[in-house]
C-alpha cells in the first residue's frame, strides 16, 4: 500500500525559511529567531496553543515578500523605511495556499505599530498576532553577533521598554519584559539548535499538507522563487508543467507524476540563497559568482532531504545539474546513482530554459532545440532515452511548456505591476 504524504504545516515553513537566510551571513536564522520568540511571547501573553503554533509559522515566513537582498537587510534595521512594501507582498503571495491563510494575514501588518492601527484605509484591521510579530521581529534585529548575549539582554530590553511613538502593544511589552529577564530565552535565541527548540515547543500537529495541498504550496514556492528576477519569472512553472509531462509518457503512475509536478516547482527552492544581483546580471557571471549559482542545488537536496516524505522529491529536484557522466554537479552523481526522476527533470530543465523567451532573447526553435538536446543525450549528460521520448511528442510537450508559462507571465506582470514595482 502506497503510504499517503502527511507532512506538518511547520515542517516545510521551516524548510522554506532555512533557504531565505542563506542569502547573507547577516541573516542566518532570522526567520527562525522570529518565530522562536514570537511563540514564546505568545505562550507568555496567554495565546491559545494552536494561536502560538499559528505565529510561529508566521514567523518563519515573514520575510519572503523581501525579494532583494537589499531589502531584506533593510528590514533587518531597528526603525525602517517603507516597512509595510514586504509584507503585503508575502501576504498576497502566501494567501494563495489555504493551508497558509492564517499565518499569511499576520504576516501582511506585521510592522504596523500599536498605534497606528487607525491608519488602514481599506476597512482591514490588523490582529493581535501581527503586533505580537512586530515585537518579536525588533527584539530579534537588536541581537548582534559581537558580545555576550547577556550582557546585550538589558540594553536589549531598555530599547523596546522606551516603547517609541507607541510602537508596541503595552500588555505584549509587559509579557516580553517577563521573558526577558530569564537567562534560558537570550540562551536559547542564539543557540545553534534553535530550529530543534522551536520545534519541540510546536503542539499543532494535526495541520498537515496532503498530496494535494502540497501542489498548493509548491506552486507559492515557485512564485517566490521566480518572482525575484524578470528573466526567470516562469521558469518553475514551464519546468513544472514539462517535468510531468515527460514523467507521463515515460511511464510514471498518476500519483507521481504529481510529484514530478511539485519537484519541478522545488527544483530551483536554493536560488533564494543567491542574490538577485547574480540571477539578474546580464553579462557572463564571474567565478566567485558562478561558485555561489553552483550551491543552489546543493542547499535544494539538503533542505528538502530533511523533510520526511520529501526524501524521493528531494533527489528529483535537487538532481537536475546532476549528468550521466559524472561531471555535473554538486555531487557529480552518475547514471548508477541517478533515478528516472531525477533523469526526466534533468531534460525538463534543460528543454524549458533553452525554449522559453527570455527578456535577454527568444526561446530556440523546435529544430535547433532537438539538435542541442539530442547532442546532450549522446555526450553523456542527459539521459538519451528521455531525450528521445521527449523529442517523439516535442510539440504536444512545448504547447504544455508554452501554454503553463503563458499564465504564468501574466501572474507575474499582475503581481508586478501591484506588488514589484516601487
Amino acid at each position: 500500500m502506497i503510504k499517503e504524504m502527511r507532512i506538518p504545516v511547520f515542517d516545510l515553513a521551516m524548510c522554506l525559511s532555512k533557504v531565505l537566510d542563506l542569502v547573507s551571513p547577516d541573516l542566518v536564522d532570522h526567520h527562525v529567531r522570529v518565530a522562536y520568540v514570537a511563540h514564546v511571547l505568545a505562550g507568555e501573553a496567554g495565546f491559545a496553543a494552536n494561536e502560538c503554533d499559528e505565529i510561529a509559522v508566521a514567523g518563519l515566513l515573514h520575510d519572503c515578500g523581501a525579494f532583494s537582498l537589499s531589502e531584506r537587510l533593510d528590514v533587518m534595521r531597528f526603525e525602517v523605511e517603507d516597512p509595510h512594501h514586504h509584507g503585503e507582498v508575502g501576504y498576497r503571495l502566501l494567501s494563495r495556499c489555504g493551508r497558509l491563510e492564517g499565518a499569511a494575514c499576520l504576516i501582511r501588518h506585521h510592522h504596523r505599530s500599536w498605534s497606528d492601527n487607525a491608519e488602514l484605509a481599506d476597512g482591514d484591521t490588523v490582529s493581535r498576532g501581527s503586533y505580537l510579530l512586530h515585537l518579536a521581529d525588533r527584539i530579534v534585529v537588536l541581537v548582534s553577533r559581537n558580545g555576550h548575549i547577556l550582557d546585550q539582554a538589558r540594553k536589549i530590553e531598555e530599547i523596546v521598554s522606551q516603547n517609541p511613538h507607541g510602537r508596541f502593544c503595552p500588555d505584549f511589552l509587559e509579557a516580553a519584559r517577563r521573558v526577558m529577564s530569564r537567562e534560558y530565552f537570550w540562551f536559547d535565541l542564539i543557540s545553534k539548535d534553535i530550529p530543534e527548540i522551536l520545534k519541540r515547543r510546536i503542539t499543532d500537529a494535526p495541520r498537515e499538507f496532503d498530496l494535494g495541498s502540497m501542489l498548493e504550496f509548491a506552486q507559492v514556492v515557485g512564485y517566490i522563487i521566480d518572482f525575484r528576477s524578470r528573466f526567470t519569472a516562469t521558469h518553475s512553472r514551464g519546468v513544472s508543467a514539462s517535468a510531468e509531462a515527460i514523467a507521463e509518457r515515460v511511464g510514471f503512475s498518476p500519483r507521481e507524476c504529481m510529484m514530478m509536478r511539485i519537484a519541478g516547482y522545488f527544483h530551483d527552492l536554493g536560488k533564494l540563497a543567491v542574490p538577485n544581483t547574480i540571477l539578474e546580471k546580464p553579462d557572463r557571471l564571474v567565478n566567485d559568482e558562478f561558485n555561489i549559482i553552483r550551491g543552489h542545488t546543493y542547499h535544494t537536496f539538503r533542505v528538502m532531504q530533511s523533510v520526511p516524505d520529501l526524501e524521493e522529491m528531494a533527489e528529483w529536484a535537487a538532481f537536475h545539474h546532476e549528468r550521466l557522466n559524472g561531471m555535473g554537479y554538486p555531487f557529480h552523481h552518475d547514471a548508477s546513482k541517478l533515478s528516472l526522476g531525477a533523469r526526466v527533470m534533468a531534460v525538463a530543465d534543460v528543454f524549458t530554459a533553452i525554449c522559453e523567451d527570455r527578456p535577454y532573447r527568444p526561446g530556440m526553435e523546435t529544430e535547433k532545440a532537438l539538435k542541442v538536446l539530442r547532442q546532450m543525450g549522446s555526450s553523456g549528460v542527459l539521459d538519451p532515452k528521455v531525450v528521445e521520448v521527449l523529442a517523439n511528442e516535442f510539440d504536444a510537450v512545448n504547447l504544455i511548456r508554452e501554454k503553463a508559462q503563458k499564465d504564468a507571465l501574466l501572474d507575474y506582470k499582475r503581481f508586478e505591476r501591484h506588488y514589484v514595482a516601487r
